[in-house]
């Protein structure tokens, strides 16, 4: 079955290699019998030429000289499309052995377990029930994350499934009050609940609603004259815009989780807009950059009018696919990243003029590498 971002293969044989452009691009090499041979290259005439003429130059590769029938390529445009592409025709032909072939890791989240009666924040790389806080860039990253979060909070930090009891020993983060000591009941469900709740919500928001309530507090303290509670609430702002800081640029509540990637497409005069929406990746926008594609219209009611087919096109209920998201994550953090990612609140804030900015960056990158 066909994928969202599928496309029709253009067939060669072995004999017209020579004909082929040197572009990015995932293939397909096929021989008379069993499994294809799949792979992605930046540059498809130089590598088949290698694969397919050349068998003293792979005595420690495959030698696929004399074997091949049929060629099946995609020309791409982008890492993200090429990703794409590869992860599709993998899980196809490759069934059991898609995810070595690949080479996706996992994303990494902070959950926090909601089903528990006594609930807590873990790290995790899948998705169930719960509030998922990510991706992160690595386990680490998500650890000092979740360790920081905690600090502002009184959640336990255990991972004992609890017996309560006034006799229960305790632990170090109760004697110095950094957890509502729900294992000793010090505190009763409702209580322990409601922090939990506050957690919750400071994932909901990126951490706004403890930032405001607390930039709040300090600004009152001070109206009040109140200048030592006041300078102590000042710390807790900057420690808390400390941690949200600490998520980094992609983290945030997963099923809230929106941006858009302005890629430059090789050889093209365009650019590609890849909008993640809810954990999926949509299939690209191009959107033209020569002034006969625009029709005289401007830019910002161009990408308007994208924005909207968009819309059109979701699937209502769609859950996040961890895939897509370990995608995002390879293509953002890695050091040969190209174009721009824009987050966004989806559909309630869009930020256009960012987007018509970022749009121009990537236009320019492109007239800077030609």
């Amino acid at each position: 079955m066909a994928g969202p971002f599928f496309r029709e293969p253009t067939a060669t044989s072995p004999a017209e290699v020579e004909s082929l452009p040197d572009r990015p691009a995932v293939f397909l090499l096929w021989a008379g019998v069993g499994q294809p041979y799949l792979a992605r290259t930046s540059a498809l005439r130089r590598r088949l030429k290698r694969l397919l003429n050349h068998p003293e130059r792979l005595s420690k590769l495959v030698n696929l000289a004399g074997l091949v029938d049929r060629i099946e390529y995609w020309l791409t445009g982008s890492q993200i499309d090429a990703t794409l592409i590869h992860l599709e025709l993998a899980q196809r032909y490759f069934p059991e052995d898609w995810q070595r072939i690949t080479r996706l890791r996992p994303p990494v989240f902070v959950r926090l377990t909601t089903a528990n009666a006594f609930p807590r924040t873990m790290i995790t790389t899948r998705l169930g029930r719960g509030v998922y806080y990510g991706p992160f860039s690595g386990r680490v990253a998500a650890e000092t994350f979740q360790a920081g979060v905690l600090d502002l909070f009184q959640l336990r930090r255990c991972d004992e499934n609890l017996l309560p009891s006034t006799e229960h020993p305790g632990c170090i983060y109760g004697e110095m009050n950094r957890c509502l000591r729900p294992c000793q009941q010090a505190v009763s469900l409702h209580e322990y609940a409601s922090e939990a709740a506050r957690v919750a919500q400071f994932f909901e928001t990126d951490g706004a609603s403890l930032h405001d309530s607390a930039g709040l507090a300090r600004d009152r303290a001070s109206k009040e004259m109140q200048f030592e509670e006041a300078e102590r609430l000042h710390a807790r702002v900057e420690r808390i815009e400390q941690v949200r800081a600490l998520s980094g640029e992609l983290a945030r509540a997963v099923d809230r989780l929106a941006g858009i990637a302005v890629t430059p497409i090789k050889n093209v005069e365009a650019v590609d807009l890849w909008f993640m929406i809810h954990g999926q990746w949509q299939r690209p926008r191009r959107l033209p950059l020569n002034e006969s594609e625009g029709a005289g219209r401007s830019l910002d009611h161009r990408l308007r009018d994208i924005t909207q087919s968009v819309q059109a096109d979701l699937e209502p209920g769609a859950a996040p696919n961890l895939d897509h998201l370990s995608i995002l994550v390879r293509w953002h953090s890695s050091n040969w990243r190209e174009g721009e990612w824009l987050a966004m609140d989806w559909p309630a804030k869009i930020p256009y003029r960012k987007l018509v900015n970022a749009v121009g960056r990537v236009v320019q990158q492109i007239k800077t590498e030609a």
